[in-house]
């Protein structure tokens, strides 16, 4: 373990403090830090690697990227230092840039996946999507429970809470593309569902008011969520007491390419993820199973997670 006075070396390079700013505020790539710092790729590296090393950060492969976000397991005399150097140029020329060049990057996070999402809607339903078969979505419906209010997260067109309306007291979908909700509005006037509503607004940021719906459903949805954890948690926040939520989504893959035909921020997740992401939130009487496998390839498998508020 680093001590102090090796953590103290760490942090008297600027650079180094630039890039810790950043990681306190969120998990970054190499080449997402570039375009903040305007630094070259081997520069910037090799202060990760010797920020790592040092204990400060770690690494996590997603795909061919990698990465990077302080290390909260570090020990608490280090984080202070840490902290307490970053606090202390706060306020600087370089430091005011660097966040304000980061509120661009994750603004072209957001843009590029909603961007993909607006050119499919009203075809997402009648094209290949990952993850969704009736195989799956039956298994899903097998949880649920008629004449209650059910907040399908990132409903898309509402495949499933155009099902679900049907004997629900009442389905909110929510969805960050507005043609989607434009889309799924006018298929729900279409099929006369009274009860059935969208609402533009992002999963990890829910427009909902606290412990208002009985269900919580987050349809291969997750996997688009730049913070899974937080989505879990919205979704937690959301759940009046002994609500349930339901996660159907892709097991943890490598095919690279989803990222560019799907837009999917996360390659899937293992079913020990998704067991910690429902224990961290709160959930309890938690469940994860592998539910369906796609016969073709690249074999997307489909897990079922649930728990109770």
């Amino acid at each position: 373990m680093a001590d102090s006075w090796e953590t103290l070396k760490l942090l008297a390079d600027s650079t180094r403090v630039r890039i810790l700013s950043l990681l306190r505020r969120e998990e970054l790539s190499v080449a997402e830090l570039q375009e903040i710092l305007d630094m070259g790729q081997s520069r910037i590296s090799s202060h990760l690697g010797l920020l790592r090393q040092g204990e400060l950060v770690h690494d996590r492969r997603e795909g061919k990227k990698t990465f990077y976000a302080i290390n909260r397991q570090f020990n608490s005399q280090g984080l202070s230092l840490m902290d307490a150097a970053c606090a202390s140029v706060e306020a600087s020329e370089p430091i005011v840039g660097d966040l304000a060049n980061l509120k661009r990057i994750l603004e072209k996070r957001k843009q590029r996946s909603e961007q993909y999402f607006n050119s499919v809607a009203g075809r997402l339903g009648k094209n290949y999507c990952p993850g969704r078969s009736w195989e799956a979505i039956g298994h899903c419906l097998l949880h649920l429970t008629p004449k209650i209010t059910i907040a399908d997260l990132g409903a898309g067109e509402g495949l499933v809470s155009q099902l679900l309306a049907r004997r629900a007291e009442s389905v909110i979908c929510i969805d960050n593309s507005p043609k989607m909700v434009e889309f799924g509005s006018e298929l729900a006037a279409k099929n006369d569902f009274s009860n059935l509503r969208y609402v533009l607004g992002d999963i990890e940021a829910v427009p909902l008011k606290p412990q208002s719906v009985d269900l919580a459903l987050l349809s291969q949805a997750l996997h688009h969520a730049q913070h899974p954890q937080i989505a879990v948690e919205e979704a937690h926040r959301i759940l009046k007491p002994g609500g349930q939520i339901i996660i159907l989504d892709l097991l943890e893959h490598s095919f690279e390419k989803a990222r560019e035909l799907y837009a999917d921020v996360w390659l899937g997740f293992s079913e020990n993820a998704l067991y910690q992401l429902l224990k961290t939130a709160g959930f309890r009487q938690i469940e994860v199973n592998v539910v369906a496998a796609e016969s073709e390839e690249p074999h997307f498998q489909t897990v079922l997670a649930s728990g109770v508020k």
